[in-house]
C-alpha cells in the first residue's frame, strides 16, 4: 500500500536554541548493563540518527530522553533545561515528542474514536498546556477558545500532510498497520514539538510511503525541529541524517555525517548484529 506525503502544511513551530542533548547515560538492569555511557546531541534544523542493532540500547537510551526510564548516571537537556527525573507527561509538555517501535494498539475508547479525533485530542492538550498571553484574563481566555476551535484544522491538515486524510473518519482500531503507524506520527506533531524522537518509524510501510517519510523528516528538520531517527539499518538514512551516532552493546562506538560512518568497517560489522 503505497502512501504519497501531501505538500500540504501543517504549523510546526520553529526549535531555536540548543536541542536535545543526551550525556554519559547508564541504565542497568540488574547485573545487565543496557546502556553504557552513551549519548547524543540533536540540534534543531537536522535530522540525528541513532543507528545500532537490536539489543544495543537505542530504545532504552530513548525511554530514558523521553522520561520513561530513570538512568543510573547521566543527564537529558532541551535547549539547556534539564529533562532528567520529570515523569513523560512532563517531557512532552517541554517540547519532547516520540513515536514507538511498536506502538500500542489503541484500546477502548481510543480504539472506536476515529484518526481525526485522536489527532485533535493532541492538538487540543497541546492548546490546553500552552501559555497563551492577553491583554487580560478574559482576552486570554478567549484567544485560549478560539486556539482549540481551530485543532480540527491542524489535525486535518496533519493528516493530509502525512497522505492518510481518506482515513480521517476510520476508526483508530480498524485502520491498516500503515496507516497507525503515520498517525502515530501526525499525533506527535500535533504537539508542537521541539524535539521529535522515532524509533524504527519506517517498520511496516511500503517502499513509496518509506521514502515520503524520509522527504517529510527533511522537511521538518528545515523547518527547525531537532528529529532524532532510530534505525537498524545504515542504508536507511544515509540520505536523511545529518549525522549518526552508532551504538554497539550500550557504548556509542561512532559518531559523524553517514557516509563517513559508512566508512567505518567496524560500524558495519556492528550494525550487522
Amino acid at each position: 500500500m503505497a502512501m504519497r506525503m501531501s505538500e500540504r502544511r501543517a504549523p510546526v513551530p520553529a526549535a531555536p536554541g540548543e536541542g536535545l542533548r543526551a550525556a554519559g547515560v547508564t541504565v542497568r538492569f540488574g547485573g545487565l548493563t543496557a546502556v553504557d555511557g552513551a549519548g547524543l546531541t540533536a540540534p534543531p534544523g537536522a535530522v540525528t540518527g541513532l543507528l545500532g542493532p537490536d539489543g544495543a540500547g537505542k530504545t532504552t537510551l530513548c525511554d530514558v530522553i523521553c522520561g520513561l526510564r530513570r538512568p543510573a548516571f547521566g543527564s537529558v537537556r532541551l535547549d539547556g533545561a534539564d529533562l532528567l527525573g520529570r515523569s513523560p507527561g512532563e517531557v512532552a509538555r517541554r517540547g519532547v515528542a516520540r513515536t514507538f517501535h511498536r506502538p500500542p494498539p489503541p484500546r477502548g475508547r481510543s480504539a472506536r474514536r476515529t484518526l481525526r479525533d485522536a489527532v485533535q485530542a493532541a492538538a487540543e492538550a497541546e492548546v490546553a498546556r500552552r501559555e497563551i498571553a492577553g491583554r487580560d484574563r478574559l482576552d486570554a481566555r478567549r484567544r485560549r477558545r478560539d486556539a482549540l476551535a481551530r485543532t480540527g484544522e491542524t489535525a486535518d491538515a496533519l493528516l493530509d500532510r502525512l497522505g492518510i486524510a481518506e482515513f480521517a473518519a476510520h476508526r483508530a482500531g480498524a485502520v491498516p498497520p500503515e496507516v497507525a503507524r503515520l498517525a502515530e506520527l501526525a499525533g506527535a506533531l500535533a504537539a508542537r514539538p521541539r524535539a521529535l524522537v522515532l524509533d524504527e518509524p519506517s517498520t511496516g510501510l511500503g517502499e513509496a510511503a518509506a521514502r515520503s517519510l524520509e522527504v517529510l523528516l527533511r522537511d521538518l528538520a528545515a523547518e527547525g525541529l531537532a528529529v532524532v531517527l532510530v534505525e537498524r539499518d545504515l542504508e536507511r538514512v544515509l540520505g536523511v541524517c545529518d549525522t549518526v551516532h552508532v551504538l554497539s552493546r550500550g557504548r556509542v562506538v561512532a559518531c559523524g555525517p553517514p557516509a563517513e560512518v559508512r566508512c567505518d568497517r567496524f560500524v558495519r560489522t556492528a550494525c550487522a548484529g
